[in-house]
């Protein structure tokens, strides 16, 4: 027997290992912050070692998404076609609500890597194993668009100000802006100042994000669910 002390293993590098650890330091930092010499930095890799598994940032990021697809929800097996898609597209809003930079990087994305695939195929078996048309499932993908990754463009933006605040609360340039864009577009101002308002919003500030998500989630569904029952295809009926 040698002397020697044996050196603690060190833990292989991998593309998962990558990916994982990437996501982990967007967590912690940000993804704008993110690049590959400091990805290299937490693994105690030199940056050389990373392009092994990943050939530049753009794929990196591809790979970012492919892991935080995993982290949703698979089909509910056994149940009806309407909350298999309500549980999946909440489900894909919980991952966006851990990893608040994810959104950002979804919108970005122009690859359709493998996992993307796989949840796009999925999600559209969910209709397809329910007796819907081709056809109709090819308009109801186009409906629920961005809604499957668990987040829509927000209408409205937060106006200057809150509604909660009084007006001597405000700037004076604050108020004469509220004050004009209520003198011109006086429809939109009421609408837009209507519902309470949150700060942590997952799409940024606005409307109470959760509730109108879910409302207009079981809106489209509901909708979707009369089409398909009365058969509705996109094609004009033959003449008689």
């Amino acid at each position: 027997m040698s002397g020697e002390k044996s050196q603690p293993s060190r833990l292989r590098l991998n593309r998962e290992r990558v990916l994982r650890s990437a996501v982990g330091l967007a967590d912690s930092s940000g993804v704008e912050s993110l690049s590959m010499r400091k990805l290299a930095a937490e693994l105690c890799v030199v940056p050389m070692a990373l392009y092994k598994h990943v050939a530049n940032k753009e794929e990196l990021l591809d790979g970012m998404v492919d892991i935080l697809i995993g982290e949703i929800d698979p089909p509910l097996i056994g149940a009806e076609w309407k909350d298999a898609v309500r549980h999946r597209i909440l489900s894909a809003r919980r991952m966006l609500q851990r990893h608040q930079w994810a959104r950002r990087v979804f919108e970005t994305r122009t690859t359709k890597t493998p996992g993307v695939l796989a949840y796009m195929d999925s999600f559209i078996g969910i209709f397809i194993s329910a007796g819907f048309t081709v056809d109709l499932t090819h308009h109801v993908m186009h409906a629920i668009g961005s809604r499957m990754w668990g987040f829509t463009q927000e209408l409205f933006e937060e106006p200057p100000g809150h509604p909660e605040e009084a007006p001597g609360e405000m700037g004076e340039a604050e108020l004469a802006m509220l004050q004009e864009m209520a003198r011109r577009y006086p429809n939109i101002m009421r609408v837009a100042t209507a519902s309470a308002h949150e700060q942590d919003s997952v799409v940024g500030t606005g409307c109470d994000d959760q509730f109108e998500f879910e409302f207009a989630l079981d809106l489209l569904l509901d909708g979707i669910e009369r089409l398909h029952a009365r058969g509705w295809s996109s094609r004009p009926a033959a003449p008689r």
